[in-house]
């Protein structure tokens, strides 16, 4: 800003404003998606989920073929999904299978995971 400039008086649009903030979330839930989004950050921990969203339940076995990757990355990723909540897993005898938890945000499975897959595929534009 220049020397000359005056400071513009704020809210510019106290409407605006208003409605921001009836809509934005509180420091804690900010948190609380912060945390999630960066458990998913981890390519393996991504595509656990998204593969257990299609199929809901697979053992660890399977799921590595279906990621084509090794039984410990699946494993380890699991085990932090588990950790946060967002997997749970049931004993059949030998085997244990892994499942989306009960109650896992609706919305993350059907908007988010799919946003963030489309706009890892080039730079979003914004228009004037």
């Amino acid at each position: 800003m220049s020397p000359s400039a005056a400071p513009r008086p704020h809210p510019v649009d106290p409407a605006r404003v208003a409605r921001a903030r009836e809509r934005v979330p509180t420091v804690a839930q900010a948190a609380d998606v912060s945390a999630v989004l960066s458990l998913m950050a981890d390519p393996t921990r991504a595509r656990l989920l998204y593969a257990l969203d299609v199929v809901e339940e697979l053992c660890v076995g399977d799921l590595a073929l279906a990621l084509d990757t090794g039984e410990d990355a699946v494993g380890y990723g699991l085990r932090i999904l588990r950790t946060a909540g967002l997997v749970t897993r049931r004993k059949q005898g030998r085997m244990v299978y892994y499942r989306l938890a009960e109650g896992f945000p609706e919305p993350l499975r059907e908007e988010c995971l799919r946003k963030l897959v489309d706009l890892s595929h080039g730079p979003v534009t914004e228009e004037d």
